[in-house]
């Protein structure tokens, strides 16, 4: 059996995109996955069937707002079987994509589950398979709420949101961070009562409290129910459907809530059981997570370790840039990844979008600072198209150095990019704003928020 240079476990994000760069860079590769298909969770049972359950929700209710725009509907019905096998049939072409990409570079697939007997050995199944570096890329999984079983049928983590078979009545969302919100928007869109209970008094924890709060004001306005403060104690379930014991949190006091569905979405942990990584040495922390150092190597020599299996963002991209950096250090290259410009996205309407420190932090930091804000209600191009809610918001030094950017609004996800880009390049929040934006654009909303923060706001 050959030898390999690297063997990739895991074939998600970060593992099929190191895999990948490691091909084009001239080593001799494999990557190790079990699922059946290419693109870990976020292909197969997150980010992608989730954006598609999105924008096909997003259709859907809307058409219940074009009155306003001169525009009767009649007879507008809900096909669920026909949206989610669109669903599906994204998820499949995209998974396809990789398997392609993997035989146009020259990856090896070898299917089936990885555990590591040893240092340079990577067991799938009886056969092992020698490797002069191993990259651990197995991504994530919901985490479990002690005391409450996930059967996926009545009480579902993300996956099972995904494939419901029907409309729920209520659906009670567990926890009001990136995964509730998304998929609690998706069925509030197709008719169902949605409320949200969250431990904490905010929604989107580590978000911009400013902005997080603009958010739930516009999540509110559009549907979604939010009980903050409340800590799910137990479920029962009858005939009946399922009561939700809750506890106030600090207030000694019990509520109730009765639905059909729950949805568990507290967060999500690293997935390393059955590689053996005890048994070889390799440092976990107390969350679960692998240590690693700015190399990416474990505590073993020749193991290496990316994504959300490892501290840090647990993003898509964040993966992918771990892994890109990760086999390129391997090949003798330079490989940085710089955590405090990788943004993250709440694809709900309106999405929000962050990047670098919010607020909370300069203060907790006793940095000094100044803030710029737009509102989106002052954006020409946001009036036109009814897309109001929201602002932008910029954080920087006195001198103009971009330390944290926030937004709630359409297209947010997509108007970060220019100040993820800033913070990268060192840019000024007067260089920004010195920048011609077109007109009408929402990207206005940006510069007028860098103009904000000089004390030169125009339309503000």
């Amino acid at each position: 059996m050959s030898l390999y240079d690297l063997i990739v476990i895991g074939g998600g994000p970060g593992g099929y995109v190191a895999a990948i760069r490691a091909a084009q860079l001239g080593l001799k590769v494999a990557c190790v996955e079990g699922r059946g298909t290419l693109g870990g969770t976020c292909l197969n049972v997150g980010c992608i069937p989730s954006k598609a359950m999105l924008s096909s929700s997003g259709k859907y209710e809307s058409l219940s707002h074009l009155a306003g725009h001169g525009i009767a509907i009649d007879g507008a019905r809900l096909d669920l079987d026909a949206m989610m096998a669109r669903k599906d049939k994204i998820v499949g072409d995209l998974t396809k994509g990789i398997a392609f990409l993997f035989k146009k570079n020259g990856v090896d697939l070898i299917e089936g589950w990885a555990s590591i007997p040893a240092a340079g050995q990577v067991q799938v199944g009886d056969d092992i398979h020698e490797a002069k570096n191993i990259l651990i890329a197995t991504g994530s999984e919901p985490t479990p709420l002690p005391g409450v079983d996930i059967d996926e049928g009545d009480v579902v983590s993300s996956t099972g949101a995904l494939t419901l078979p029907e409309v729920p009545k209520h659906l009670v969302v567990v926890g009001a961070g990136v995964i509730g919100l998304e998929l609690g928007q998706v069925w509030s869109r197709l008719g169902a009562k949605v409320t949200v209970i969250e431990y904490l008094d905010r929604i989107l924890p580590g978000i911009d409290g400013e902005i997080a709060k603009l958010a739930q004001r516009a999540l509110s306005k559009r549907g979604l129910k939010f009980q903050l403060g409340r800590a799910l104690k137990f479920i029962d379930r009858s005939e009946d459907g399922l009561t939700l014991t809750l506890d106030r949190v600090g207030k000694d006091k019990e509520e109730h809530l009765v639905a059909d569905k729950v949805l568990i979405a507290i967060g999500r942990r690293p997935v390393i059981r059955g590689l053996g990584l005890e048994a070889l040495g390799v440092s976990i922390n107390a969350r679960g997570f692998v240590e690693v150092d700015e190399r990416f190597s474990t505590s073993v020599e020749g193991i290496y370790a990316i994504g959300d299996c490892v501290p840090g963002p647990m993003l898509a991209h964040k993966a992918e840039e771990d892994g890109v950096a990760c086999v390129e250090m391997l090949a003798g290259q330079a490989g940085h990844v710089d955590y405090n410009t990788v943004p993250g996205i709440v694809y709900t309407d309106p999405e929000v979008a962050s990047v670098g420190k919010t607020e909370e932090a300069l203060k907790e930091a006793g940095t000094d600072y100044i803030v710029g804000k737009f509102t989106f209600m002052a954006n020409s191009r946001a009036r036109a198209q009814g897309e109001t809610d929201g602002a932008v918001k910029v954080l920087a030094t006195p001198e103009g150095q971009i330390l944290g950017a926030h937004i709630c609004g359409a297209h947010g996800g997509d108007l970060i990019a220019e100040l993820v880009l800033a913070m990268t390049k060192g840019a000024t929040v007067g260089e920004v704003a010195a920048t011609c934006h077109a007109h009408p654009a929402m990207a206005e909303a940006v510069k007028e928020a860098c103009l904000d923060a000089m004390g030169r706001a125009i339309h503000a």
